[in-house]
């Protein structure tokens, strides 16, 4: 996440500001609430054309920002995902011993990790919602600056807007996880699969050609 962020963030950035405008229409309408008559940026008609202008503005701060805010969301959902998704397959585990141990039933790898990965991502995406908000918005916030950093985002956000400010876009992002994580962990069990079948069949190969050399060796010294 560390590395991936250098490369991430300025693209990250160039698109949330490029969402945000909208139609040149728009946004030459859009001004500043505390500041009348100002925008926060000019309109961009591309994605080199963002980028140019942003480091033309703002410098290399102004295409990374809310790089410090982008780990600190990133790192957590990481950690948080794979620590659910563990907790439900052991939790699954349980219940098919508990409950289904008489019946012989074996889950699908696949299609638990397509499951149960889509709720570790769901969880996951809810819970970090705060980090992704104080992100966004010091993203595109440009050279108006309007928040001085995370903690002050956070505080400016939770008095104006309170919790409900801190989870908004809760659902979008949790929509959007949900199945991205899902596919993930079941291509990651698919894989896993596959890559222990055929661990196996090698150790079953060599196992074999053991007992035919020592067959062999046995023979030649009865002769």
């Amino acid at each position: 996440d560390t590395l991936g962020s250098f490369v991430y963030v300025p693209c990250e950035v160039i698109k949330q500001r490029m969402q945000v405008q909208g139609t040149r229409k728009y946004w030459s309408s859009f001004v500043l609430k505390d500041k009348p008559g100002m925008q926060m940026y000019g309109y961009y008609s591309g994605m080199f054309r963002a980028g140019s202008s942003i480091l033309k503005e703002q410098g290399l701060k102004g295409l990374y920002a809310g790089y410090w805010s982008t780990l600190a969301r990133d790192v957590p959902f990481a950690g948080l995902m794979v620590t659910f998704y563990e907790a439900l397959k052991d939790l699954t585990e349980y219940g098919m011993k508990t409950w289904m141990s008489s019946s012989g039933y074996h889950a699908n790898s696949s299609l638990e990790g397509l499951l149960l990965g889509g709720l570790a991502g769901g969880f996951s995406a809810y819970l970090t919602t705060p980090l992704d908000v104080v992100k966004t918005r010091l993203q595109i916030q440009g050279s108006t600056l309007r928040y001085n950093g995370c903690l002050d985002a956070v505080h400016k956000i939770w008095s104006t807007e309170g919790i409900g400010g801190m989870f908004r876009g809760s659902i979008p992002r949790v929509t959007w996880y949900v199945p991205a994580s899902a596919l993930t962990f079941m291509a990651v069990e698919f894989l896993r699969d596959h890559f222990n079948e055929a661990l196996n069949d090698d150790k079953l190969q060599e196992v074999a050609n053991l007992s035919i050399d020592k067959k062999g060796s046995s023979l030649q010294e009865v002769s």
